[in-house]
């Protein structure tokens, strides 16, 4: 039972990208290896973080333990700041976009997918590994397998906006609103933690309150992105 129980937070987390990988054409654009070198950049854009995150962000004595065995700050100022370190993410999806040629569909998708895949494997794998084939069932590794596709959804929209940011031909009314959806992808999980937090929300409406505003996120990057492509 718990192998079945991990097969389908597996199936649920990784069948999305295969089938975004399949079914957008990157199969047959032989994008394997350009996503292979997303992954790359992935890795050391995120040790890159980490040297950042223990050199200037050490962890202080006075943090809080939840019972979920998450470290919360005591001031948010610190934790903006924090999150403010995954704006190098934009910087390695840049260079990871930079590194495949061909027209800015495909470019858009390897590295989305790359870059979710790396993401997914590095950070959410071992976790259902360990977790998902436990004892007792819980439903929060279904919600995380979920999560791993709303993040699908975002990687795709950030790719596709750090794209367009580095476009010539954007039309110069689309500039604020790209940043301005640049600097929410940065920020949206502090900001959706933050208001779980302060509302006391459950999982599930967490899940979906980040859900809609992916959603919207998505919806809004289609309509510049149709524009310009």
């Amino acid at each position: 039972m718990t192998l079945y129980h991990f097969g389908n937070c597996l199936a649920i987390s990784y069948v999305p990208y295969y089938l975004t990988y399949k079914y957008t054409g990157l199969s047959e654009y032989g994008a394997f290896w350009k996503c292979i070198s997303t992954v790359i950049v992935y890795a050391l854009t995120q040790l890159s973080k980490m040297l950042i995150l223990a050199t200037f962000f050490p962890v202080p004595i006075h943090e809080e333990v939840l019972d979920d065995g998450i470290l919360r700050q005591s001031t948010f100022g610190l934790e903006f700041l924090k999150s403010s370190v995954d704006m190098i993410d934009l910087v390695g999806i840049y260079f990871a976009l930079a590194r495949i040629p061909g027209r800015g569909h495909n470019k858009i998708l390897a590295t989305a997918v790359g870059w979710g895949a790396a993401e997914l494997l590095f950070t959410r794998f071992l976790v259902l590994w360990v977790g998902a084939k436990g004892i007792e069932f819980n439903w929060k590794y279904i919600q995380m397998s979920l999560d791993s596709n709303v993040a699908l959804i975002q990687h795709i929209a950030t790719t596709a906006l750090v794209w367009l940011w580095t476009r010539h031909d954007l039309r110069r009314n689309f500039v604020p609103l790209v940043s301005a959806l640049l600097v929410l992808a940065v920020f949206k999980t502090l900001l959706v933690d933050s208001f779980s937090v302060h509302f006391t929300l459950d999982p599930w409406t967490t899940l979906i309150l980040k859900g809609v505003i992916t959603a919207g996120m998505g919806l809004t990057t289609i309509r510049i992105y149709t524009s310009v492509a």
